[in-house]
């Protein structure tokens, strides 16, 4: 798409910069898989196997890979070990490819739909709120006109820090009393939002897991309650998952997906961890599209994924 083109330096650097510590695992891991070896072997693929795990690709995912890299060795009869990292790029790549991952939007971008409705979930603690602050940040940058919509009622310090977002980004958020329904105040943002002919609507939701049960009753209830004003919407679910938590992501992603229909993903805190290799094990056994990912905690550093830099910059 047309946006990979405008992957500038800037935020090829903030991309480097925030996987770096995954990078350095990866590729430290990888470098010892082949030590010594001048052709990819049985040898060879067992250690890349043990490196793509223990870097939170995930086993199913690492198998896959590793099946891909078999068969193109097992055609080309003869891969030495230099082309074995230019292989699995290309793999890795292919694989986001295969969910849609390059599929996205820039801020900038025409949106498929006026408002464009997102609904945001995840739990507790993972960055949904900031991620929901930087997001109304770069579309609004972009001239969009944005309005949040703070639905998770059940902690007050969730609504108070939605409308220190709102102040400092420069957009309405619609709320109401702690405990309030939370359908009612993504009721009341539609409105205001068609109201007002906004372009963007984000809705921030409560991260409970305790009880699956009442989590998809709830988010059912704020999807039928928002569709008497925008038809279909929510137009785009996101998922928020914390990056650093590794394969404990995994299993948030689970969790939501039994919980609703789930249709892209946010991952966060990318900077300063060593497990960014979690964004490809999530999105290839999800075959949900990754669309941002965060890398530091600047209001720009919420990047719309580019997988084709994202895997240059983790295996280049």
């Amino acid at each position: 798409m047309a946006f990979f083109g405008l992957f500038n330096k800037e935020k090829k650097e903030t991309l480097d910069k925030g996987l770096e510590k995954t990078k350095e695992s990866v590729l430290g891991k990888i470098s010892r898989a082949i030590i010594g070896k001048s052709t990819v072997d049985d040898d060879v693929l067992d250690n890349l196997e043990e490196a793509l795990i223990t870097s939170d690709v995930g086993v199913e995912t690492t198998l896959k890979i590793i099946d891909r890299i078999e068969s193109r060795v097992a055609r080309d009869k003869y891969v030495n070990t230099a082309e074995l990292n230019k292989i699995l790029q290309e793999e890795v790549a292919a694989l986001l490819q295969e969910n849609n991952t390059s599929d996205v939007l820039d801020f900038s971008s025409q949106l498929p739909q006026k408002p464009y409705v997102i609904m945001v979930v995840g739990v507790n603690g993972v960055g949904k709120t900031t991620t929901i602050g930087k997001l109304a940040y770069q579309y609004k940058q972009a001239g969009k006109k944005v309005y949040l919509g703070a639905a998770d009622t059940f902690r007050a310090a969730a609504v108070e820090q939605l409308c220190i977002w709102g102040e400092r980004v420069g957009v309405p958020v619609i709320k109401q009393q702690m405990g309030a329904d939370p359908a009612s105040v993504a009721f009341d943002t539609l409105q205001s939002a068609v109201a007002n002919d906004a372009d963007v609507v984000l809705i921030d939701t409560a991260g409970r897991l305790h009880n699956k049960v009442n989590l998809m009753n709830e988010l059912t209830k704020i999807r039928n309650v928002m569709q008497k004003v925008v038809a279909d919407a929510p137009h785009d679910v996101m998922l928020v998952l914390d990056g650093s938590t590794g394969q404990n992501a995994f299993e948030q992603a689970r969790q939501f997906t039994k919980a609703t229909k789930v249709t892209s993903l946010a991952v966060t805190k990318l900077d300063g961890t060593a497990k960014g290799g979690v964004v490809i094990g999530i999105s290839d056994q999800f075959q949900i599209p990754v669309k941002y990912i965060g890398l530091g905690e600047q209001m720009t550093d919420l990047q719309v994924f580019n997988r084709e830099e994202f895997v240059k910059s983790l295996l280049g």
